[in-house]
């Protein structure tokens, strides 16, 4: 195997470009382009979110379109399984990585071994803190997911006319990833003003990040946070909108809310907002419970990934369009965000149906 790690290093300072995210066990291709068959581990989270399967299944057919074998495992968010795979693919002898990090502050060792064994690693959607050995980051704009959220809220419930006040509850997402700061922190950018003003309310006094974090982004976790504060700080009021930075989560709040009477009777649903535009949400949306979701092409952010390897195997530069940004502790990793997209019931069709991610009868099953 050559040097990888000095090519790269001889070679990163690259132009821009744009562009746009998820099974245990593996997934094997080859073909007759690419680096001649290399190898490419990819590791994914969990197979408890769809996006994750979406996202898994676009870097493999992605990759095996370019020529090269896959191993795909999945970590069933166990920060510890994770490590264990990708120092299974390493002993493996697969040729680059692309990890999208359960715990992204785990990973520091098993990834001295991948650079030990000069394989390079790109980081997916989820930023790895604390080691130099990350060469590249793919992901999406992640602060204009929190903007488009808090801006979906601003705008219906009209707070800009001075509309108010409003009660809200704010979620965030997992407390070991990465991207959910930069979620929040998008968010609260636009939020924060009202909140200072009290045209918005949070009652149940959880403002800060550290509060409202939801571990593994996971929805009954989210739907039990969301019945206490229903039943401490809601017994005589009604919540007018719910910041929540995830789909999964979307639907735990959902839960909690319907079972404590919204969207029956004088109790209508509140503003709820989410992402990732999974199929459940996304049917929700249209039966008019969820109000909103962030969609980022899950395509188009494996074929970025999967372009990126190709570059770095056959010695080239990998496009990228930040290098500053995003820090991990240690370094700034270049990374290459591709554009996310609101979606509500007005635009679902001409974005998700008319763009091929769903079809009409996927939608109305």
């Amino acid at each position: 195997m050559l040097n990888r790690r000095a090519a790269l290093a001889a070679t990163s300072t690259a132009a821009s470009l744009a562009l746009t995210l998820s099974g245990c066990g593996e997934s094997t291709g080859s073909g007759e382009s690419g680096a001649k068959g290399d190898t490419i581990g990819i590791a994914m989270p969990t197979q408890a979110s769809e996006r994750w399967l979406t996202d898994g299944k676009s870097v493999v057919d992605n990759l095996k379109a370019d020529g090269y074998r896959t191993k795909l495992v999945y970590g069933q968010d166990s920060p510890k399984t994770q490590v264990a795979q990708i120092e299974a693919l390493i002993k493996q002898g697969v040729d680059a990585l692309i990890i999208a990090a359960i715990d992204n502050k785990s990973l520091n060792n098993v990834l001295q071994k991948a650079a030990d064994a000069e394989i390079p690693v790109i980081s997916y959607d989820r930023l790895i803190l604390g080691t130099p050995n990350v060469d590249y980051y793919v992901s999406f704009d992640n602060e204009q997911v929190g903007r488009f959220q808090a801006r979906y809220i601003i705008d219906k419930l009209g707070l800009e006319d001075g509309a108010g006040p409003f009660n809200v509850e704010l979620f965030a997402g997992s407390p070991d990833d990465n991207n959910t700061k930069y979620f929040f922190d998008g968010a609260m950018h636009l939020l924060q003003p009202y909140l200072d003003t009290k045209q918005l309310v949070v009652r149940s006094g959880q403002t800060g990040l550290k509060d409202v974090t939801t571990l593994r982004w996971d929805g009954p976790t989210a739907k039990k946070r969301m019945t206490g504060i229903l039943s401490d700080s809601y017994r005589s009021k009604k919540v007018d909108a719910v910041l929540s930075p995830y789909d999964g989560i979307s639907i735990g709040v959902l839960n909690a809310l319907k079972e404590n009477g919204y969207g029956s009777g004088n109790k209508p649903l509140p503003i709820i907002t989410g992402q990732d535009a999974e199929l459940a949400s996304v049917k929700s949306i249209i039966a008019g419970e969820q109000s909103q979701t962030v969609y980022k092409d899950l395509r188009e952010l494996a074929g970025v990934a999967a372009d990126m390897a190709d570059d770095i195997l056959n010695h080239k530069t990998p496009k990228v369009n930040n290098r500053r940004a995003y820090n991990n502790g240690v370094k700034a990793v270049p990374a290459f965000l591709l554009q996310p997209t609101t979606v509500d019931k007005s635009n679902y069709e001409y974005v998700l149906v008319a763009g091929g991610y769903y079809t009409d009868a996927e939608l109305k099953k």
